[in-house]
């Protein structure tokens, strides 16, 4: 019964995938103030020449007072009020003399992994500059407003990959705070009850944090004492995960920059690649049956794309079953992550396995969507006791989300250099 329902699941995907890639051939449609600056924002307000705020972009499935929470969706944008008052995790940017420079572009309700939005416009990636590679998703237009310098810090969301990838796709970087540390009071949901988390990206390190500050009251003073109590990466132990079907010049480059900062690195063992697999699977049927959860009140509205009622229908297929049995290797998974962490301080592995894919100009677009899953593209991810975990392309830092104590670990620009797509 469960291979059946599996592959009625992929049957679903892969005949919707057929459907839509010959009633949508390109994604570059732009119908709205979403095309300004590479399609980056829906909402987009120009800062004032010589402007010296920090510019803040808002991803558009988060409450800004005043302004319709479209989450990337033409039926939400056309059938929605303003929203009477901003998301709780924007209090702190409010009280500070932060700029919000646009609401950000994103795939509809947030549930896609490559970032594309046919009726806003896709955002383009600023890193690429031939090949039209995807910005991923699901904040897309967060990571191309930071890439292209656009927006200073950007606040996005992450259910499972949504803010690191787009930062590995990028070249910038994104942290996916612990779960319940930042309030979602209005965030449009995905997976709320467990995945669903408020997190910065920036061009660098230096810009996340300065993010984070914005979200979590005194954490640029906290980092700064963690970095202070373990200033040298040879007092921090990496467990290295290395995961079966990783593009071999991507582990190279990974493994070049934990050398090259002098890390302890300690490869981890098969029997955890395992655990940590099953618990990516869980992982991914959380998210997609939350999907259904949040959003089943849209798989019959106008407007709504086949991509997105794809993704709710897979989630229906998924829900109740196989989403509380995930839930239930919970406990299972934590103490494999407890004993592991007993060792090593920080995890290392790639957030995503391959380089990032061009996007298709004719059919497999859908197709493209189902088979794009975080862990399949290219640059450092490190995982921390607390939970957090932080990717970009260009540097990367765990932070201490929960604990001050929290050491640094760091990966230099040359090393994760190597593991971006060609330009």
């Amino acid at each position: 019964m469960k291979k059946c329902r599996r592959a009625a699941a992929q049957l679903l995907l892969t005949g919707l995938s057929l459907i839509f890639g010959f009633s949508a051939c390109t994604i570059h449609e732009n119908r709205s103030a979403g095309g300004l600056h590479h399609r980056s924002f829906i909402a987009y307000w120009p800062p004032p020449k010589n402007n010296h705020q920090l510019c803040l972009a808002v991803k558009d499935n988060i409450d800004v007072k005043g302004v319709v929470t479209t989450a990337g969706s033409e039926y939400v944008a056309k059938t929605s009020s303003p929203a009477s008052q901003d998301a709780e995790c924007l209090a702190i940017a409010r009280k500070r003399s932060v700029r919000i420079v646009g609401k950000a572009n994103l795939s509809e309700f947030a549930v896609t992994p490559a970032g594309l939005n046919d009726y806003f416009g896709t955002p383009h990636n600023p890193y690429d500059k031939v090949a039209g590679i995807i910005p991923g998703g699901s904040s897309s237009g967060s990571a191309a407003a930071v890439a292209s310098g656009i927006a200073d810090v950007a606040v996005g969301t992450d259910t499972a990959g949504s803010i690191r990838l787009p930062a590995a796709c990028c070249g910038i970087v994104g942290l996916k705070t612990t779960f319940g540390l930042v309030s979602l009071k209005g965030v449009f949901p995905v997976e709320s009850k467990h995945l669903d988390t408020v997190g910065p990206m920036g061009k660098d390190v230096a810009h996340v944090v300065q993010g984070m500050d914005l979200l979590q009251q005194g954490f640029a003073a906290r980092y700064e004492r963690a970095e202070a109590a373990k200033p040298s990466a040879k007092q921090i132990k990496i467990g290295r995960l290395y995961m079966n079907g990783t593009d071999p010049q991507i582990d190279k480059a990974i493994d070049h920059a934990l050398a090259e900062a002098q890390f302890q690195v300690l490869p981890l063992d098969q029997t955890f690649e395992t655990r940590w697999n099953q618990a990516t699977k869980d992982g991914n049927t959380v998210a997609a049956a939350g999907v259904w959860i949040s959003d089943q009140q849209y798989r019959n509205k106008w407007g709504v794309r086949l991509r997105t009622r794809a993704a709710i229908l897979l989630g229906r297929l998924l829900y109740p079953g196989q989403y509380h049995r995930a839930l239930h290797r919970r406990a299972e998974w934590e103490h494999a992550l407890n004993e592991v962490f007993k060792k090593v301080d920080f995890i290392a592995l790639p957030t995503l396995q391959v380089r990032p894919p061009a996007i298709p100009w004719f059919g497999k677009i859908a197709l493209l969507e189902a088979r794009f899953e975080p862990a399949k593209h290219g640059c450092g991810e490190f995982r921390r006791k607390s939970g957090a975990r932080c990717a970009g392309s260009a540097e990367t830092r765990v932070f201490p989300c929960c604990e001050p104590a929290a050491s640094r670990a760091k990966v230099e620009r040359s090393g994760i250099a190597k593991c971006r797509p060609p330009r």
